[in-house]
């Protein structure tokens, strides 16, 4: 049975980017909540004269490492076919996360000020509630690929 689970995951590009996704997301998740109550000990941090939230520092370090992670597998696991260099991949695929990190901090603050959510809580559900459009934002343009990759990648029988 573990195997033809390997073998389903090994074979959808999907599934594959979900593990991705998921593994940037673990380290992501492990650093803000290590940061946010452990490393971490103000209210507020105070960096080039504005002052931010231990939530959104925690968040801007945990998501650059995620993004890091991420990049790495879904370069060489999900979409290795892509043939764009790895800087312009790495480029675009920083861009949208750059965007993604604004979207989340948007929706974390949201869960965390106005719902009054735990933030370790309110994290992973800013992040799943961007996800889906992560997959085909990052597909078709940091990897610049189209849909018929997917189906010439698939083996024929």
């Amino acid at each position: 049975m573990a195997n033809k689970v390997v073998r389903k995951i090994v074979k959808n590009q999907i599934l594959r980017f979900m593990l991705s996704a998921g593994m940037g997301f673990l380290v992501d998740i492990t650093v803000f909540y290590l940061l946010y109550h452990n490393l971490l000990s103000e209210k507020r941090y105070h960096f080039f004269n504005s002052e931010y939230k231990n939530s959104t520092v925690s968040l801007a370090i945990s998501y650059c490492l995620g993004v890091m992670v991420n990049f790495l597998i879904t370069k060489y696991l999900v979409f290795s076919e892509s043939t764009t260099s790895s800087t312009k991949q790495f480029v675009r695929f920083a861009s949208v996360a750059v965007i993604g990190f604004f979207a989340n901090l948007g929706a974390i603050d949201l869960l965390i000020h106005y719902f009054n959510m735990y933030p370790p809580l309110a994290r992973p559900l800013a992040m799943l509630s961007l996800f889906f459009a992560s997959f085909f934002i990052h597909k078709f343009f940091s990897f610049s690929l189209s849909m018929r990759h997917q189906h010439e990648a698939a083996p024929t029988k």
